[in-house]
């Protein structure tokens, strides 16, 4: 055997030898978010030839930005279709930036939906169905983001207000906004849960809610206790509570509210 072939034979053993290593390794990387998963070559014919070259070779922030500029053109020239697929380019590209999830969701479940709604030429059904087809596009936007950033808050927080607005599913918007809380949120939204569980018809949400914004009030009671903040959401709802759980009568707060708007 000559010593060519020998060498030869070395370097290829070796090379099949080292892939699970270097497989395990680059797995490790990609969990840790230290570099990105290979492309979905799915995406090639999107993209074009120049823009998948630029993708593999590490510019992905840059294309996705590009794709995302396109994205915002097409939102100025009303074409609905063509921002979808652009921002879907666009989260492809970038899946662990929030913003992108955040601003695609906001397209399709606000500003398509509005746009087909309100669009006369249609009839009303045909609106009605397009209306409801898009923010339910706009929901699976946000639960594919999540599945790339558990538990984000903006993420959380856009969900939680498309029920509220959108879908007006206080139960679901309430657990978002009480989910976005627990992971870094603004306390705010603590209290936009509360506020959505008091539209419920059940006590265990009614004492969830008033567990929530008790606390509110007795941090910042000298607030709360002001004339004019007898008309903010806390000293709307507090008494609401109070009167159907049947808060003893000491332990209520000043009703600010006229009783004949407790329910």
């Amino acid at each position: 055997m000559s010593r060519k072939f020998l060498g030869l034979l070395v370097f290829v053993v070796f090379g099949f030898a080292k892939l699970p290593v270097e497989d395990r390794v680059l797995s490790s990387l990609r969990e840790q978010k230290l570099i990105e998963a290979p492309l979905n070559l799915d995406l090639r014919e999107n993209l074009g030839q120049m823009g998948f070259a630029a993708s593999l070779g590490g510019l992905r922030s840059l294309v996705a930005s590009i794709t995302y500029l396109q994205a915002y053109v097409a939102f100025e020239d009303v074409d609905w279709g063509r921002v979808d697929s652009l921002m879907t380019l666009t989260t492809r590209l970038q899946p662990h930036e929030p913003e992108y999830w955040s601003d695609a969701s906001w397209h399709m479940a606000y500003n398509a939906a509005s746009n087909y709604m309100n669009n006369q030429e249609l009839r009303f059904a045909i609106r009605n169905k397009l209306f409801r087809d898009y923010i339910q596009r706009g929901i699976d936007i946000l639960d594919e983001g999540l599945r790339y950033l558990p538990n984000n808050p903006q993420l959380l927080t856009r969900l939680g207000d498309i029920y509220r607005d959108r879908q007006v599913d206080h139960r679901k918007a309430a657990e978002c906004y009480l989910a976005a809380a627990a992971h870094g949120a603004k306390s705010y939204y603590e209290r936009m849960g509360a506020y959505q569980l008091v539209l419920l018809d059940d006590r265990a949400s009614w004492e969830k809610a008033y567990a929530i914004l008790k606390k509110e009030y007795d941090e910042h009671k000298a607030v709360y206790d002001r004339k004019d903040m007898g008309r903010s959401s806390v000293m709307r709802d507090l008494p609401i509570l109070e009167q159907r759980l049947n808060i003893p009568a000491d332990q209520r707060i000043r009703p600010a509210v006229p009783l004949h708007l407790i329910k």
